[in-house]
Protein backbone atom coordinates (compact mmCIF):
# COMPACT_ATOMS: atom_id res chain seq x y z
CA UNK A 1 0.00 0.00 0.00
CA UNK A 2 0.90 3.54 -0.28
CA UNK A 3 2.25 5.82 2.41
CA UNK A 4 1.93 9.44 2.49
CA UNK A 5 4.64 11.80 3.66
CA UNK A 6 4.15 13.77 6.93
CA UNK A 7 5.97 16.55 7.58
CA UNK A 8 4.68 17.70 10.83
CA UNK A 9 4.59 14.66 12.41
CA UNK A 10 4.07 16.32 15.97
CA UNK A 11 2.03 18.63 15.01
CA UNK A 12 4.85 22.11 15.17
CA UNK A 13 6.69 22.92 12.25
CA UNK A 14 9.70 23.83 14.76
CA UNK A 15 9.57 20.70 17.13
CA UNK A 16 9.25 18.15 13.96
CA UNK A 17 12.03 20.12 12.16
CA UNK A 18 14.61 19.58 15.66
CA UNK A 19 13.11 15.83 15.82
CA UNK A 20 14.24 15.04 12.12
CA UNK A 21 17.65 16.62 12.60
CA UNK A 22 18.63 14.29 15.53
CA UNK A 23 19.95 11.35 12.98
CA UNK A 24 22.33 14.03 11.69
CA UNK A 25 23.19 15.33 14.93
CA UNK A 26 23.97 11.75 16.35
CA UNK A 27 25.96 10.94 13.23
CA UNK A 28 27.81 14.60 13.38
CA UNK A 29 28.00 14.46 16.95
CA UNK A 30 29.78 11.05 17.24
CA UNK A 31 32.37 11.96 14.71
CA UNK A 32 33.02 15.54 15.69
CA UNK A 33 33.00 15.05 19.61
CA UNK A 34 32.91 11.48 20.46
CA UNK A 35 35.88 10.48 18.21
CA UNK A 36 33.76 7.47 17.23
CA UNK A 37 34.86 5.52 14.27
CA UNK A 38 33.55 6.32 10.86
CA UNK A 39 31.34 2.96 10.08
CA UNK A 40 29.73 3.22 14.05
CA UNK A 41 28.71 6.85 13.76
CA UNK A 42 27.36 5.80 10.42
CA UNK A 43 25.53 2.91 11.80
CA UNK A 44 24.41 4.96 14.99
CA UNK A 45 23.09 7.81 12.90
CA UNK A 46 21.54 5.45 10.48
CA UNK A 47 19.78 3.46 13.54
CA UNK A 48 18.35 7.17 14.61
CA UNK A 49 16.86 7.48 11.54
CA UNK A 50 15.47 4.46 11.20
CA UNK A 51 13.09 4.88 14.57
CA UNK A 52 12.67 8.52 13.58
CA UNK A 53 11.26 7.23 10.43
CA UNK A 54 9.28 4.47 11.90
CA UNK A 55 8.34 5.73 15.25
CA UNK A 56 7.65 9.40 14.57
CA UNK A 57 6.85 9.63 10.58
CA UNK A 58 4.79 6.12 10.63
CA UNK A 59 6.74 5.20 7.71
CA UNK A 60 5.75 1.29 7.32
CA UNK A 61 8.38 -1.08 9.01
CA UNK A 62 8.90 -2.59 5.96
CA UNK A 63 9.24 -0.05 4.28
CA UNK A 64 12.00 2.28 5.99
CA UNK A 65 14.32 -0.75 5.62
CA UNK A 66 13.99 -1.00 2.02
CA UNK A 67 14.88 1.96 1.91
CA UNK A 68 18.16 1.81 4.14
CA UNK A 69 19.11 -1.61 1.52
CA UNK A 70 18.51 0.91 -1.49
CA UNK A 71 20.52 3.48 -0.13
CA UNK A 72 23.24 0.90 1.16
CA UNK A 73 23.25 -0.60 -2.16
CA UNK A 74 23.93 2.67 -3.75
CA UNK A 75 26.40 3.48 -1.42
CA UNK A 76 28.53 0.36 -2.88
CA UNK A 77 27.56 0.87 -6.19
CA UNK A 78 28.32 3.67 -8.21
CA UNK A 79 29.98 5.42 -5.40
CA UNK A 80 32.03 2.86 -3.36
CA UNK A 81 33.13 1.93 -6.89
CA UNK A 82 34.47 5.49 -7.86
CA UNK A 83 36.47 5.21 -4.72
CA UNK A 84 38.06 1.77 -5.57
CA UNK A 85 38.66 2.87 -8.65
CA UNK A 86 40.40 6.11 -7.76
CA UNK A 87 42.77 4.52 -5.44
CA UNK A 88 43.31 2.00 -7.69
CA UNK A 89 44.93 4.36 -10.70
CA UNK A 90 46.91 6.13 -7.12
CA UNK A 91 48.51 2.58 -6.29
CA UNK A 92 49.61 1.88 -9.72
CA UNK A 93 51.62 5.44 -9.96
CA UNK A 94 53.07 4.51 -6.86
CA UNK A 95 53.68 0.79 -7.32
CA UNK A 96 55.78 1.76 -10.32
CA UNK A 97 57.51 4.78 -8.81
CA UNK A 98 55.95 7.36 -11.84
CA UNK A 99 53.99 9.42 -8.97
CA UNK A 100 57.95 10.62 -7.78
CA UNK A 101 58.28 11.69 -11.08
CA UNK A 102 54.95 13.43 -11.17
CA UNK A 103 56.21 15.20 -7.94
CA UNK A 104 59.43 16.46 -9.39
CA UNK A 105 57.84 17.57 -12.50
CA UNK A 106 55.40 19.40 -10.40
CA UNK A 107 57.80 20.92 -8.30
CA UNK A 108 59.49 21.84 -11.05
CA UNK A 109 56.84 23.83 -11.93
CA UNK A 110 56.26 25.00 -9.11
CA UNK A 111 57.55 24.11 -5.30
CA UNK A 112 55.66 26.37 -3.26
CA UNK A 113 52.86 24.07 -1.80
CA UNK A 114 50.54 26.94 -1.87
CA UNK A 115 50.91 26.87 -5.66
CA UNK A 116 50.77 23.33 -5.72
CA UNK A 117 46.95 23.02 -3.87
CA UNK A 118 45.52 25.47 -6.26
CA UNK A 119 46.68 23.83 -9.45
CA UNK A 120 45.86 20.08 -8.04
CA UNK A 121 42.76 21.00 -5.44
CA UNK A 122 41.46 23.77 -6.98
CA UNK A 123 42.03 23.36 -11.03
CA UNK A 124 42.83 19.86 -12.01
CA UNK A 125 39.77 18.98 -9.57
CA UNK A 126 37.96 21.36 -10.99
CA UNK A 127 38.39 19.12 -14.11
CA UNK A 128 37.43 15.70 -12.71
CA UNK A 129 34.08 17.53 -11.02
CA UNK A 130 32.90 18.72 -14.65
CA UNK A 131 33.92 15.03 -16.20
CA UNK A 132 32.61 12.73 -13.34
CA UNK A 133 31.52 14.31 -9.92
CA UNK A 134 30.13 12.21 -7.05
CA UNK A 135 33.03 11.94 -5.23
CA UNK A 136 35.66 11.16 -7.66
CA UNK A 137 37.31 15.15 -7.95
CA UNK A 138 38.15 14.51 -4.16
CA UNK A 139 39.57 11.19 -4.39
CA UNK A 140 42.11 11.91 -6.99
CA UNK A 141 42.87 15.24 -5.84
CA UNK A 142 43.13 14.58 -2.17
CA UNK A 143 44.88 11.11 -3.16
CA UNK A 144 47.49 13.55 -5.43
CA UNK A 145 48.30 16.46 -2.88
CA UNK A 146 49.45 13.28 -0.36
CA UNK A 147 51.60 11.96 -3.31
CA UNK A 148 53.04 15.32 -3.48
CA UNK A 149 53.93 14.93 0.18
CA UNK A 150 51.13 17.15 1.91
CA UNK A 151 49.98 16.46 5.35
CA UNK A 152 46.91 14.00 5.35
CA UNK A 153 44.86 16.07 7.28
CA UNK A 154 45.82 19.11 4.64
CA UNK A 155 45.26 16.74 1.90
CA UNK A 156 41.94 16.10 2.88
CA UNK A 157 40.85 19.30 4.06
CA UNK A 158 41.83 21.40 1.02
CA UNK A 159 40.74 19.12 -1.45
CA UNK A 160 37.33 19.30 -0.31
CA UNK A 161 37.46 23.47 0.50
CA UNK A 162 38.49 23.35 -3.24
CA UNK A 163 36.11 21.33 -5.22
CA UNK A 164 33.47 23.47 -4.29
CA UNK A 165 32.80 26.32 -7.01
CA UNK A 166 32.39 23.71 -9.59
CA UNK A 167 29.81 21.34 -8.09
CA UNK A 168 26.79 22.70 -9.26
CA UNK A 169 28.33 21.87 -13.03
CA UNK A 170 29.87 18.50 -11.82
CA UNK A 171 29.29 15.87 -13.94
CA UNK A 172 28.82 17.47 -17.32
CA UNK A 173 26.28 19.70 -15.95
CA UNK A 174 23.86 17.09 -13.89
CA UNK A 175 22.49 19.18 -11.14
CA UNK A 176 21.35 21.87 -13.08
CA UNK A 177 19.60 19.74 -15.40
CA UNK A 178 18.06 17.62 -12.61
CA UNK A 179 17.17 20.82 -10.90
CA UNK A 180 15.24 21.94 -14.51
CA UNK A 181 13.63 18.16 -14.79
CA UNK A 182 11.86 18.42 -11.38
CA UNK A 183 11.14 22.42 -11.71
CA UNK A 184 9.86 22.51 -15.25
CA UNK A 185 12.31 25.84 -15.86
CA UNK A 186 13.68 26.45 -18.18
CA UNK A 187 17.10 25.04 -18.55
CA UNK A 188 19.10 28.04 -19.86
CA UNK A 189 17.98 30.12 -17.31
CA UNK A 190 18.76 27.88 -14.21
CA UNK A 191 22.23 27.66 -15.93
CA UNK A 192 23.04 31.44 -16.54
CA UNK A 193 21.61 32.41 -12.99
CA UNK A 194 23.92 29.61 -11.07
CA UNK A 195 26.51 31.13 -13.84
CA UNK A 196 25.64 34.76 -12.26
CA UNK A 197 26.54 33.63 -8.67
CA UNK A 198 29.30 31.13 -8.51
CA UNK A 199 31.67 32.99 -10.28
CA UNK A 200 32.45 35.26 -7.62
CA UNK A 201 33.60 32.33 -4.92
CA UNK A 202 35.30 30.86 -8.19
CA UNK A 203 37.56 34.06 -7.47
CA UNK A 204 37.49 33.50 -3.42
CA UNK A 205 37.66 29.88 -3.17
CA UNK A 206 40.96 30.22 -4.44
CA UNK A 207 41.91 32.70 -2.17
CA UNK A 208 40.13 31.36 0.64
CA UNK A 209 41.75 27.69 0.16
CA UNK A 210 45.32 29.21 0.78
CA UNK A 211 44.73 31.41 3.39
CA UNK A 212 43.22 28.15 5.06
CA UNK A 213 46.65 26.33 4.75
CA UNK A 214 49.23 29.25 5.14
CA UNK A 215 47.11 32.32 6.43
CA UNK A 216 46.24 35.72 5.62
CA UNK A 217 50.09 36.68 5.18
CA UNK A 218 51.00 33.27 3.61
CA UNK A 219 48.13 34.16 1.34
CA UNK A 220 48.92 37.39 0.39
CA UNK A 221 52.40 36.37 -1.06
CA UNK A 222 50.93 34.37 -3.47
CA UNK A 223 47.80 36.44 -4.52
CA UNK A 224 49.30 36.88 -8.56
CA UNK A 225 48.50 33.09 -8.89
CA UNK A 226 45.24 33.40 -7.00
CA UNK A 227 43.76 36.10 -8.96
CA UNK A 228 44.89 34.13 -12.41
CA UNK A 229 43.29 30.71 -10.85
CA UNK A 230 40.44 32.44 -9.91
CA UNK A 231 39.27 34.62 -12.39
CA UNK A 232 40.62 32.13 -15.52
CA UNK A 233 38.12 29.97 -14.22
CA UNK A 234 35.26 32.65 -13.08
CA UNK A 235 35.47 34.29 -16.88
CA UNK A 236 35.10 31.09 -18.51
CA UNK A 237 32.45 29.83 -15.72
CA UNK A 238 30.12 32.67 -16.57
CA UNK A 239 30.38 32.89 -20.30
CA UNK A 240 29.43 29.13 -21.43
CA UNK A 241 27.06 29.04 -18.56
CA UNK A 242 25.06 31.88 -19.82
CA UNK A 243 25.51 31.57 -23.30
CA UNK A 244 25.92 27.84 -24.00
CA UNK A 245 24.63 25.45 -21.61
CA UNK A 246 25.56 23.69 -18.26
CA UNK A 247 26.87 20.91 -20.37
CA UNK A 248 30.67 21.48 -20.18
CA UNK A 249 31.04 24.76 -17.82
CA UNK A 250 33.54 23.07 -15.77
CA UNK A 251 35.77 21.26 -18.71
CA UNK A 252 36.69 24.72 -20.23
CA UNK A 253 36.73 26.81 -17.22
CA UNK A 254 39.32 24.15 -15.34
CA UNK A 255 41.35 23.82 -18.81
CA UNK A 256 41.35 27.81 -19.24
CA UNK A 257 42.16 27.90 -15.46
CA UNK A 258 45.33 25.30 -15.83
CA UNK A 259 46.84 26.84 -18.58
CA UNK A 260 46.95 30.59 -17.24
CA UNK A 261 48.54 29.52 -13.84
CA UNK A 262 51.02 27.25 -16.27
CA UNK A 263 51.75 30.79 -18.26
CA UNK A 264 51.89 32.75 -15.06
CA UNK A 265 54.20 30.58 -13.55
CA UNK A 266 57.01 30.80 -16.57
CA UNK A 267 57.27 34.64 -15.62
CA UNK A 268 56.77 34.95 -12.31
CA UNK A 269 57.20 32.76 -8.64
CA UNK A 270 56.72 33.27 -4.86
CA UNK A 271 59.48 34.90 -3.47
CA UNK A 272 60.38 32.25 -1.17
CA UNK A 273 59.25 28.61 -1.36
CA UNK A 274 56.31 27.93 1.81
CA UNK A 275 56.73 24.63 3.19
CA UNK A 276 54.40 23.40 6.34
CA UNK A 277 55.76 23.98 9.36
CA UNK A 278 57.27 20.62 10.50
CA UNK A 279 58.32 19.31 6.92
CA UNK A 280 61.85 18.18 6.38
CA UNK A 281 64.46 19.01 4.30
CA UNK A 282 64.56 15.54 2.34
CA UNK A 283 60.41 15.67 1.53
CA UNK A 284 59.52 16.38 -2.05
CA UNK A 285 62.38 16.39 -3.82
CA UNK A 286 64.53 16.97 -1.57
CA UNK A 287 64.08 21.03 -1.38
CA UNK A 288 64.27 22.55 2.27
CA UNK A 289 61.62 25.07 3.87
CA UNK A 290 61.59 28.19 2.22
CA UNK A 291 64.35 27.28 0.04
CA UNK A 292 64.98 30.14 -2.57
CA UNK A 293 63.39 29.56 -6.37
CA UNK A 294 66.93 30.07 -7.55
CA UNK A 295 68.21 27.34 -5.41
CA UNK A 296 65.50 25.50 -6.84
CA UNK A 297 66.18 26.16 -10.70
CA UNK A 298 69.57 23.45 -9.51
CA UNK A 299 67.69 20.70 -8.72
CA UNK A 300 67.69 18.28 -11.56
CA UNK A 301 64.54 17.83 -13.51
CA UNK A 302 63.48 14.87 -15.19
CA UNK A 303 63.21 14.06 -18.98
CA UNK A 304 60.61 15.08 -21.24
CA UNK A 305 60.14 11.14 -21.43
CA UNK A 306 60.18 10.72 -17.78
CA UNK A 307 57.82 13.48 -17.29
CA UNK A 308 55.72 12.09 -20.36
CA UNK A 309 55.45 8.56 -18.50
CA UNK A 310 54.63 10.23 -15.38
CA UNK A 311 51.78 12.08 -16.20
CA UNK A 312 50.17 9.31 -18.48
CA UNK A 313 47.96 7.34 -16.65
CA UNK A 314 46.68 11.09 -15.46
CA UNK A 315 45.94 12.34 -18.54
CA UNK A 316 44.74 8.41 -19.39
CA UNK A 317 42.28 8.64 -16.42
CA UNK A 318 40.96 12.36 -17.66
CA UNK A 319 40.52 10.93 -21.53
CA UNK A 320 38.55 7.80 -19.97
CA UNK A 321 36.38 9.95 -17.32
CA UNK A 322 35.61 12.63 -19.75
CA UNK A 323 34.59 9.70 -22.40
CA UNK A 324 32.55 8.06 -19.68
CA UNK A 325 30.50 11.17 -18.96
CA UNK A 326 29.66 11.57 -22.30
CA UNK A 327 25.43 11.08 -22.43
CA UNK A 328 26.31 9.12 -26.15
CA UNK A 329 28.55 7.16 -24.74
CA UNK A 330 26.37 6.38 -21.08
CA UNK A 331 24.05 5.65 -23.22
CA UNK A 332 25.28 3.30 -25.75
CA UNK A 333 26.54 1.37 -22.97
CA UNK A 334 23.45 1.39 -21.00
CA UNK A 335 21.77 -0.21 -24.19
CA UNK A 336 24.68 -2.97 -24.35
CA UNK A 337 23.77 -4.17 -20.53
CA UNK A 338 22.16 -2.05 -17.91
CA UNK A 339 20.36 -4.43 -15.50
CA UNK A 340 17.76 -2.27 -13.71
CA UNK A 341 15.07 -3.50 -10.88
CA UNK A 342 12.31 -1.62 -8.91
CA UNK A 343 12.81 -1.77 -5.16
CA UNK A 344 10.43 -3.97 -4.01
CA UNK A 345 8.27 -2.12 -1.08
CA UNK A 346 9.21 1.04 -1.99
CA UNK A 347 8.86 1.87 -5.75
CA UNK A 348 6.15 4.44 -6.05
CA UNK A 349 4.41 3.79 -2.72
CA UNK A 350 6.02 6.68 -0.93
CA UNK A 351 4.11 9.96 -2.16
CA UNK A 352 5.82 13.52 -1.43
CA UNK A 353 2.76 15.66 -0.88
CA UNK A 354 2.16 19.48 -0.99
CA UNK A 355 3.80 22.10 -0.16
CA UNK A 356 7.64 20.44 -0.76
CA UNK A 357 5.40 19.40 -4.71
CA UNK A 358 2.27 20.76 -6.11
CA UNK A 359 0.30 17.66 -5.72
CA UNK A 360 1.38 14.02 -4.76
CA UNK A 361 3.64 12.39 -6.49
CA UNK A 362 4.82 9.12 -6.00
CA UNK A 363 8.64 8.51 -5.44
CA UNK A 364 10.50 5.65 -7.41
CA UNK A 365 12.85 3.69 -6.37
CA UNK A 366 14.89 1.98 -8.89
CA UNK A 367 18.53 0.51 -8.30
CA UNK A 368 20.83 -0.12 -11.20
CA UNK A 369 23.85 -2.17 -11.77
CA UNK A 370 25.15 -0.12 -14.67
CA UNK A 371 28.46 -1.57 -14.53
CA UNK A 372 29.78 -0.44 -17.91
CA UNK A 373 28.58 3.16 -17.80
CA UNK A 374 29.63 3.88 -14.35
CA UNK A 375 32.24 6.41 -13.89
CA UNK A 376 34.23 3.88 -11.69
CA UNK A 377 34.39 1.35 -14.93
CA UNK A 378 36.46 4.04 -16.64
CA UNK A 379 38.61 4.66 -13.67
CA UNK A 380 39.49 0.91 -13.49
CA UNK A 381 40.03 0.99 -17.44
CA UNK A 382 42.69 3.81 -17.13
CA UNK A 383 43.90 2.08 -14.57
CA UNK A 384 44.40 -1.02 -16.25
CA UNK A 385 45.39 1.01 -19.58
CA UNK A 386 47.71 3.08 -17.68
CA UNK A 387 49.40 0.14 -15.43
CA UNK A 388 50.40 -2.31 -18.41
CA UNK A 389 51.88 0.63 -20.50
CA UNK A 390 53.65 1.11 -17.57
CA UNK A 391 54.98 -2.30 -17.99
CA UNK A 392 52.67 -4.48 -15.09
CA UNK A 393 51.87 -7.50 -16.07
CA UNK A 394 48.43 -8.66 -15.39
CA UNK A 395 49.24 -10.23 -12.22
CA UNK A 396 50.36 -7.49 -10.20
CA UNK A 397 47.41 -5.38 -11.77
CA UNK A 398 45.19 -7.97 -9.91
CA UNK A 399 47.69 -7.77 -6.67
CA UNK A 400 47.29 -4.15 -6.74
CA UNK A 401 43.40 -4.05 -6.92
CA UNK A 402 43.33 -6.80 -4.03
CA UNK A 403 45.47 -4.19 -1.97
CA UNK A 404 43.47 -1.71 -2.70
CA UNK A 405 40.42 -3.57 -1.98
CA UNK A 406 41.68 -4.48 1.33
CA UNK A 407 42.57 -0.86 2.17
CA UNK A 408 39.24 0.57 1.61
CA UNK A 409 37.00 -2.11 3.15
CA UNK A 410 35.89 -0.45 6.24
CA UNK A 411 35.32 2.66 4.33
CA UNK A 412 32.92 0.99 1.62
CA UNK A 413 30.67 -0.08 4.62
CA UNK A 414 30.72 3.88 5.97
CA UNK A 415 29.46 4.83 2.63
CA UNK A 416 26.91 2.40 2.77
CA UNK A 417 25.59 2.95 6.20
CA UNK A 418 25.64 7.13 5.27
CA UNK A 419 23.79 6.67 2.37
CA UNK A 420 21.46 4.17 3.63
CA UNK A 421 20.84 7.16 6.60
CA UNK A 422 20.36 9.62 3.75
CA UNK A 423 17.81 7.80 1.72
CA UNK A 424 15.58 7.08 5.13
CA UNK A 425 16.00 10.69 6.16
CA UNK A 426 14.90 11.39 2.41
CA UNK A 427 11.65 8.66 1.58
CA UNK A 428 10.26 9.15 5.60
CA UNK A 429 10.02 13.14 4.69
CA UNK A 430 12.45 14.06 7.59
CA UNK A 431 14.65 16.04 4.92
CA UNK A 432 11.60 17.78 4.17
CA UNK A 433 10.27 18.91 7.13
CA UNK A 434 13.71 20.91 8.11
CA UNK A 435 13.49 22.51 4.87
CA UNK A 436 9.99 23.62 5.54
CA UNK A 437 11.54 24.88 8.81
CA UNK A 438 14.36 26.86 6.54
CA UNK A 439 11.09 28.04 3.95
CA UNK A 440 9.45 29.36 6.49
CA UNK A 441 11.78 32.38 7.22
CA UNK A 442 9.56 35.15 5.26
CA UNK A 443 11.86 38.22 3.26
CA UNK A 444 15.10 36.74 4.41
CA UNK A 445 14.59 33.48 2.51
CA UNK A 446 16.73 34.19 -0.22
CA UNK A 447 19.55 33.73 2.49
CA UNK A 448 18.17 30.78 3.59
CA UNK A 449 17.41 29.35 0.03
CA UNK A 450 20.98 28.91 -0.39
CA UNK A 451 21.22 27.35 3.05
CA UNK A 452 18.52 24.80 1.87
CA UNK A 453 20.73 23.81 -0.45
CA UNK A 454 23.56 23.30 1.65
CA UNK A 455 21.30 21.53 4.33
CA UNK A 456 20.30 19.28 1.21
CA UNK A 457 23.65 18.48 0.21
CA UNK A 458 25.05 17.96 3.95
CA UNK A 459 22.72 15.63 3.98
CA UNK A 460 22.36 13.57 0.98
CA UNK A 461 25.89 13.86 -0.55
CA UNK A 462 25.09 15.61 -3.73
CA UNK A 463 24.01 18.54 -5.61
CA UNK A 464 21.89 16.54 -7.87
CA UNK A 465 20.05 14.88 -5.08
CA UNK A 466 19.82 18.18 -3.26
CA UNK A 467 18.54 19.76 -6.31
CA UNK A 468 15.90 16.84 -6.76
CA UNK A 469 14.70 16.87 -2.86
CA UNK A 470 14.42 20.68 -2.72
CA UNK A 471 14.07 22.30 -6.13
CA UNK A 472 10.47 22.04 -6.16
CA UNK A 473 9.64 23.84 -2.59
CA UNK A 474 12.10 26.58 -3.62
CA UNK A 475 10.51 27.19 -6.58
CA UNK A 476 6.71 27.11 -4.94
CA UNK A 477 7.86 29.14 -1.27
CA UNK A 478 10.02 31.63 -3.95
CA UNK A 479 6.21 32.39 -5.36
CA UNK A 480 4.73 32.68 -1.79
CA UNK A 481 7.13 35.65 -0.87
CA UNK A 482 7.28 37.09 -3.85
CA UNK A 483 11.12 36.47 -5.21
CA UNK A 484 12.00 34.59 -8.90
CA UNK A 485 11.44 31.30 -8.82
CA UNK A 486 14.41 30.94 -10.67
CA UNK A 487 16.55 32.77 -8.68
CA UNK A 488 15.31 30.55 -5.39
CA UNK A 489 15.79 27.10 -7.64
CA UNK A 490 19.31 28.39 -8.82
CA UNK A 491 20.44 29.20 -5.24
CA UNK A 492 19.67 25.61 -4.10
CA UNK A 493 22.38 24.88 -6.34
CA UNK A 494 24.59 27.45 -5.80
CA UNK A 495 24.05 27.14 -2.37
CA UNK A 496 24.76 23.57 -1.90
CA UNK A 497 27.92 23.35 -3.85
CA UNK A 498 29.12 24.82 0.03
CA UNK A 499 27.99 21.81 1.56
CA UNK A 500 29.60 19.13 -0.31
CA UNK A 501 32.63 19.77 2.20
CA UNK A 502 30.88 18.71 4.77
CA UNK A 503 28.67 15.78 3.52
CA UNK A 504 30.10 12.02 4.97
CA UNK A 505 30.08 10.43 1.89
CA UNK A 506 32.56 13.55 1.04
CA UNK A 507 34.67 13.40 4.11
CA UNK A 508 35.23 9.61 3.96
CA UNK A 509 35.86 9.61 0.53
CA UNK A 510 38.83 12.03 1.73
CA UNK A 511 39.63 10.08 4.43
CA UNK A 512 40.23 6.72 2.17
CA UNK A 513 42.28 8.67 -0.15
CA UNK A 514 44.96 9.99 2.66
CA UNK A 515 44.75 6.86 4.57
CA UNK A 516 42.90 8.63 7.35
CA UNK A 517 40.17 5.84 8.24
CA UNK A 518 39.26 6.89 11.75
CA UNK A 519 39.82 10.10 11.61
CA UNK A 520 36.94 11.74 9.90
CA UNK A 521 35.87 13.70 12.87
CA UNK A 522 39.18 15.60 12.61
CA UNK A 523 38.29 16.24 8.54
CA UNK A 524 34.70 17.53 9.87
CA UNK A 525 36.46 19.96 12.16
CA UNK A 526 38.69 21.39 9.96
CA UNK A 527 36.16 22.16 6.88
CA UNK A 528 33.14 22.96 9.38
CA UNK A 529 33.74 26.62 9.78
CA UNK A 530 34.62 27.09 6.12
CA UNK A 531 31.82 25.02 4.62
CA UNK A 532 29.28 27.38 7.05
CA UNK A 533 31.13 30.62 5.81
CA UNK A 534 31.27 29.95 2.48
CA UNK A 535 27.60 29.18 2.63
CA UNK A 536 26.61 32.23 4.50
CA UNK A 537 28.56 34.25 1.79
CA UNK A 538 26.47 32.63 -1.35
CA UNK A 539 22.93 33.52 0.76
CA UNK A 540 23.85 36.86 1.11
CA UNK A 541 24.85 37.43 -2.81
CA UNK A 542 21.49 35.84 -3.48
CA UNK A 543 19.50 37.83 -0.93
CA UNK A 544 21.18 41.04 -2.57
CA UNK A 545 20.33 39.33 -6.06
CA UNK A 546 16.11 39.04 -4.76
CA UNK A 547 16.16 42.55 -3.65
CA UNK A 548 18.99 45.27 -4.45
CA UNK A 549 20.60 43.85 -8.18
CA UNK A 550 17.37 42.16 -9.47
CA UNK A 551 18.74 43.07 -12.90
CA UNK A 552 21.40 39.55 -12.38
CA UNK A 553 17.84 37.85 -12.60
CA UNK A 554 17.16 36.35 -16.45
CA UNK A 555 14.06 35.64 -17.58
Amino acid sequence: MAWTQVYTPLGNLYLSALVAALPVIVLLGALAFFHVKAHWAALLGLAMALGTAILVYGMPGQMAFATALHGAAYGLFPIGWIVINAIFVYDITVKTGKFEVLKQTIAGLASDRRVQVLLIGFSFGAFIEGAAGFGTPVAISAAMLIGLGFKPLAAAGLALIGNTAPVAYGALGTPIIALARVTNLPIEQLSAMTGRQLPFFSIIVPFWLVWAMAGFAGMLEVWPVCLVAGVAFAIPQFLVSNYHGPWVVDIVASAVSILSVVVLLRFWQPKRVWRFPDEQEAEVSGVPRFKSVGAMAAQPKPTAREAWSAWMPWLILSVFVFAWGLPAVKNWLNGLHNPTWQVPFLHDLVLRAPPVVPKPTPEAATFSINYLSATGTGLLLSGIVSGLLLGLRPGALLETFIGTLKRVRYPLLTIAAMLALGFTTRYAGSDATMGLALASTGHVFPFFSAMLGWLGVALTGSDTSSNVLFGNLQQITAQQVGISPVLAAASNSSGGVMGKMIDAQSIVVAGVATGQEGQEGSILRYVFFHSVALAALVGLLVYLQAYVFTGMIPG
